[in-house]
């Protein structure tokens, strides 16, 4: 949308109407000295052509798949988009975010919701699914809070392992509630220490959360954890942040799992700098009415018409505030659309065929970072796409030497985990090509790409 300023006449029309002399008697009731007594500090106006120009040479120092080589993950992946994905879903009548209230003109919103609900609960193995979480952490936060109202306790375990934007978020979501976190530590494999996770599993605890797979990319032991979850009457979290591993590993709830939650940008949504991003949520019946968010359901008409309504929204607008499970007020309708189309073009074989793609070269990768002189693999648990690395050095230091060379080659962990200065997390996805690996391998071992 172009930005269209007010002309002065518009201002003195809108001020004769509520009837103010000026804009400054706008802004009486705030003090003096708390407002600004001379324009603002901006250059002179420029030209369209000219401002654009300078927007992209802006944008040229950004660092991006399309100039660099990247091997970034941990949350968000450099994924193919096929173009029919962006063709449709730029038909107007799909370009709202909002909620489709009524299903009497809103029949084809409400049947690709329904379409995301059954594909997330085809790809988790869990019963039912809801559309509109805004992305994996905030999905993995409504977990949190579903399985304590669902439990009735409120101690929450979470896997130090776990994403630690998903940790923080769920955090900050407990910050004022009645809810203690606790953090299970990881062993020498990049799994959760399942001793450590035994002592802490009592029957206080309303949840243990994992990643599936988690930020080291290891595949932790869902099925070992459910049994201890079970015993526990404790709710297991497993949250997904790279989805497509989904396509090639055994779904979360085959292996127990009682809610799944993750991040679907991998299915058709570009990097975008962080977003929009799209989370998932999905349960077993159990749990249907702790879910968050809205539901869209399949019924028919008074003529036997098969249609799509709003069949349960816990939200507060529809329910009482304290009986309300979220205020989760948006919809991220169009970007689960794209996941949608995306699923369906790629399909059950497509998206394991995809992810072997991903598991192979990653695969690759690992063998022959392993190989270079000083470098290791310190976790010995099982991945998909992503791998741990140990430098020889501070791996900021090492990864600003590979990124003088145009290549993007990994997430440090110092930030997270201040034990692992020499450590960062690889990605590789089909978009690596073997010559990119060979390039990031050739620099990390200081030579040339």
């Amino acid at each position: 949308m172009r930005f269209i300023p007010h002309t002065p006449g518009d201002v003195r029309q809108m001020l004769a109407v509520i009837g103010a002399g000026d804009v400054e008697e706008l802004f009486c009731e705030v003090p003096a000295a708390l407002r600004l007594q001379r324009p603002l500090d901006l250059p002179a106006a420029r030209s369209e052509a000219e401002l654009l120009a300078e927007l992209a040479q802006l944008a040229r120092r950004n660092a991006t798949a399309e100039t660099h080589r990247l091997f970034l993950g941990g949350g968000a992946y450099s994924h193919f988009i096929p173009a029919v994905v962006d063709h449709l879903i730029s038909r107007s009548e799909f370009y709202t975010a909002y909620t489709p209230y009524q299903p009497e003109i809103s029949q084809g919103t409400l049947q690709a919701i329904f379409e995301f609900q059954t594909l997330i609960c085809q790809l988790t193995g869990m019963d039912v699914a809801n559309a509109s979480m805004y992305d994996g952490a905030s999905a993995c936060a409504e977990a949190v809070l579903m399985a304590c109202r669902a439990t009735r306790r409120a101690r929450v375990l979470l896997a130090a392992s776990l994403h630690p934007d998903y940790r923080a978020t769920v955090a900050t979501y407990c910050r004022y509630l009645d809810v203690e976190l606790v953090e299970v530590p990881f062993d020498e494999t990049g799994r959760t220490d399942p001793a450590a996770l035994a002592a802490r599993m009592d029957e206080g605890c309303a949840a243990l959360v994992l990643g599936y797979p988690n930020f080291f990319g290891v595949i932790e032991d869902l099925a070992g954890a459910a049994r201890l979850s079970a015993a526990c009457g404790a709710r297991l979290v497993a949250a997904v942040q790279e989805p497509l591993a989904l396509g090639l590993l055994k779904s979360p709830g085959e292996l127990g799992a009682d809610i799944v939650v993750g991040e679907g940008q991998s299915f058709g949504l570009p990097l975008s700098f962080g977003g929009p991003y799209l989370g998932f949520f999905a349960a077993r019946n159990q749990d249907l009415r702790n879910l968050p968010g809205r539901l869209v359901g399949e019924t028919v008409d008074h003529q036997g018409r098969r249609g799509f309504v709003l069949t349960l929204a816990t939200r507060e607008q529809h329910i009482r505030r304290e009986k309300a499970t979220s205020n989760i007020c948006s919809n991220q309708g169009l970007c689960a659309l794209a996941a949608t189309i995306y699923l369906a073009l790629f399909g059950r074989r497509g998206l394991r065929e995809l992810a072997e793609h991903n598991f192979a070269k990653a695969a690759y990768a690992r063998e022959r970072i392993a190989a270079l002189p000083g470098f290791r693999l310190p976790f010995s648990g099982p991945v998909f796409n992503e791998f741990v690395v140990e430098a020889p050095l501070p791996a900021v230091e090492v990864l600003r030497r590979v990124q003088a060379q145009d290549i993007l080659g990994g997430i440090p962990l110092a930030r997270w985990y201040p034990r692992l200065p020499q450590s960062f997390v690889v990605c590789v996805t089909e978009q690596n090509r073997r010559e990119d690996i060979d390039a990031l391998c050739a620099v990390l071992s200081g030579g040339a790409p």
